[in-house]
């Protein structure tokens, strides 16, 4: 074909479905809150219209005869309402898959969680399908984290309450009788209210501890300490509170096992746990407070003969407020027993700022708990 005649058929073309495409984009505009199936469906007929009339165009300019442009017509037009069909098959499909989406997002919105999102015609579909099933998983988990947290804290408020009001009553009480002059014996009931507002101190300690890691607010000052100091003289300091149970130091490390830490509050981690033990473990019974090296990390364990966790409860013990079964709550004739529920919890939010871990495990006649360092916190000495 020589060049003028193609610049002629080209010209025509491209005006025919510049014209075309343009009422195409006009008309899906108008449509552009129809269906998807309508809005392809007018995509495919403008294509189909500008083939058509750009040959019809091109046939006038090259006179060809009416029988061969009425056989290329009539192909293009069959081709296309084959291809019409087609399109609006698939876009229907693609649309059913659509509202199949849409109405599992619906269900994630109002609080389901969904296990299947059902299985569409392309990648693309199920590419998301798997991830509504994701988010839906995700939410859920979210969903029963929070009200495990707000359980908690109603628990915890409902503690705090009783155990506030406890000593109050008991210091209340001891006053007026004081100030009554009907006390038998004076000299007892001051040491009895001391008694009752060191407990109400370390209460308000244990709150605001509690408070400062929940908040981030907890600054640690770390240093090289060794852990052998830190273990023994928490040990020294909680034996008298101890009631004629056996604490045993089993520590063949650490003389030379020196860490990176915060002095006082990994000593309150180890002193939390330790007091838990005695809490749990009968009179007579032994306690037994670990240090090793363990993957390179040092650990303290503190293992008690309390009876053990009930497995369902395992994973609650470093909630505030939790207190767990009646075989593992503190005695109430202890004052040194009585506390919200917060010391596991304080434990916790302490390893955590360490970069630690802290975790616990049911052994034959009780419980043992590990804390965990980092192992580029611990420093061989």
């Amino acid at each position: 074909m020589p060049w003028p005649d193609l610049l002629a058929v080209a010209t025509i073309a491209i005006v025919t479905s510049a014209v075309v495409g343009g009422l195409g984009v006009l008309a899906l505009v108008l449509l552009r809150r129809a269906s998807l199936v309508v809005q392809v469906c007018v995509l495919v007929l403008a294509a189909m219209i500008s083939v058509v009339a750009s040959m019809v165009g091109v046939a006038n300019e090259m006179y060809l005869s009416e029988h061969d442009l009425t056989v290329a017509v009539a192909v293009a037009a069959i081709s296309g309402v084959v291809s019409l069909a087609l399109v609006a098959g698939l876009g229907w499909v693609v649309a059913r898959n659509s509202r199949a989406l849409s109405d599992a997002a619906r269900r994630i919105g109002a609080g389901e969680r969904i296990e299947s999102a059902g299985r569409s015609t392309n990648s693309e579909l199920n590419a998301l399908a798997d991830e509504l099933v994701a988010t839906s998983a995700r939410l859920a988990e979210s969903r029963e984290r929070e009200r495990r947290i707000e359980a908690s804290r109603r628990e915890l408020v409902a503690w705090i309450s009783h155990d506030l009001r406890t000593p109050l009553a008991g210091i209340r009480a001891m006053a007026e009788a004081l100030e009554d002059g009907i006390a038998p014996d004076p000299a007892r009931y001051h040491r009895q209210m001391r008694i009752q507002v060191d407990q109400l101190s370390s209460m308000v300690d244990d709150l605001f501890e509690l408070s400062r890691i929940d908040s981030d607010a907890l600054h640690l000052s770390l240093k090289e300490v060794s852990l052998s100091d830190i273990v023994s003289d928490t040990v020294a300091d909680l034996r008298p509170a101890s009631r004629g149970r056996d604490i045993r130091v089993d520590a063949p490390l650490a003389q030379d096992l020196v860490v990176m830490a915060d002095p006082r509050e990994l000593s309150r981690a180890v002193g939390n746990l330790l007091m838990n033990a005695i809490q749990h473990t009968p009179e007579g019974s032994p306690i037994t407070v670990a240090v090793d090296l363990v993957d390179d990390r040092a650990m303290v364990s503190v293992i008690d003969a309390g009876g053990g966790i009930d497995d369902a409860d395992l994973d609650r013990v470093f909630e505030p407020a939790w207190r767990g079964s009646k075989a593992r709550t503190p005695s109430l004739e202890s004052a040194a027993s009585s506390g919200a529920g917060l010391g596991l919890a304080i434990v916790k939010g302490i390893m955590s700022a360490h970069r630690g871990e802290v975790a616990v495990r049911n052994v034959p006649g009780g419980c043992r708990f590990d804390l965990l360092l980092p192992s580029d916190a611990s420093v061989k000495a």
